[in-house]
């Protein structure tokens, strides 16, 4: 079977917030505009919520990936994760971690087995999860430690309007200027320019590598970094036959104009990248992970709570990550 016909593997997210209800409403309203996706979830709960919010949605229980296209017809495939799921919307329960955690790893074994062509997965609650003992910083953490730790995930945001990727990712700001080398950021570089030839058929990817300090450092004057890290960052992709600028002022590189320079902005830090994108284009921005033997891609925001259950949620992130999946593994198989 190839890749374009192959399933997307979804996960359950965290069942107290609104991954449910997006995942009802992307069959309900863009089930034709997608590639056929499966749910690894608790059946039970999806029943419950789409009779909870009266909507003509019927989640169809399948044994295996490859049952997706036939019960994509009916309704949403789910196949049904070996813990149930307790608890109402809106409301966190560390009871459920383990289903959780379970639908995330029996996703990526149907993708790492190239039974699934892509996983999306639903947002996670974090501080729900580390009290169950999980030790990841994130999603992204996690998926490299079950690809095989030899991978090194980058997180790379993804709108029709900008890509930015984190050279570090989930760590506190201090933290994060103490693990920022000339390595780092050739190693994030290279991992995305071919993400960007492979996935998103770019021949020649251009890439805008931001300043740390204020100003880019204003040469020297308010900080180093720049002189000493990531200037002999870029010239080492320069010298490897790469199309880089900066470093740029971080203050000045997501305006319009400056955007058209460029394919993907490599940001220091997290902020520093997700604050433009997710200022152009909440909604629909999409997390890509880049560095994995498999497909990854996931909505841009969180669980929201508190507004679970009530079907205000947008589901229009969602459906951009799957849509997006479903591009890269049509571009990858091209490659193949």
């Amino acid at each position: 079977m190839t890749a374009s016909l192959l399933p997307t593997a979804l996960t359950m997210g965290e069942p107290g917030g609104i991954s449910g209800e997006i995942t009802l409403k992307t069959w309900l309203y863009h089930r034709h505009e997608l590639a056929p996706f499966c749910v690894i979830d608790d059946i039970d709960r999806l029943k419950r919520l789409a009779k909870q919010l009266a909507w003509s949605v019927k989640p169809e229980a399948i044994a295996s990936p490859e049952d997706t296209a036939a019960a994509y017809l009916k309704g949403v495939p789910v196949l049904q994760i070996d813990e149930p799921i307790i608890g109402d919307v809106g409301h966190l329960d560390p009871a459920n971690g383990p289903g959780v955690r379970r639908s995330i790893d029996q996703a990526v074994e149907f993708v790492a087995s190239g039974r699934c062509g892509a996983l999306v997965t639903n947002p996670i609650h974090k501080e729900n999860l580390y009290k169950t003992g999980f030790k990841f910083p994130g999603h992204t953490e996690y998926l490299g430690h079950l690809a095989g730790d030899k991978f090194t995930p980058i997180m790379m945001l993804v709108s029709d309007r900008l890509r930015v990727v984190t050279v570090t990712r989930h760590v506190g700001l201090r933290q994060a200027i103490e693990e920022l080398t000339t390595e780092l950021i050739v190693e994030t570089a290279e991992v995305t320019v071919e993400s960007l030839k492979m996935d998103f058929g770019i021949p020649e990817p251009r890439l805008a590598v931001s300043g740390l300090n204020p100003h880019a450092g204003e040469g020297g004057h308010m900080g180093r970094e720049e002189i000493e890290i990531i200037t002999p960052a870029i010239e080492a992709l320069k010298a490897g036959g790469h199309n880089v600028i900066g470093p740029l002022p971080g203050d000045t590189m997501f305006h319009a104009t400056a955007r058209e320079r460029y394919d993907v902005a490599l940001c220091m830090y997290h902020d520093q990248a997700l604050i433009p994108i997710k200022t152009l284009d909440f909604d629909s921005a999409v997390n890509v992970t880049l560095g994995l033997p498999f497909i990854r891609t996931s909505p841009d925001h969180g669980t929201a709570l508190e507004i679970a259950g009530t079907g205000m949620a947008s589901e229009t992130s969602l459906v951009a990550s799957l849509r997006l999946a479903g591009h890269m593994a049509l571009a990858r198989q091209s490659r193949e």
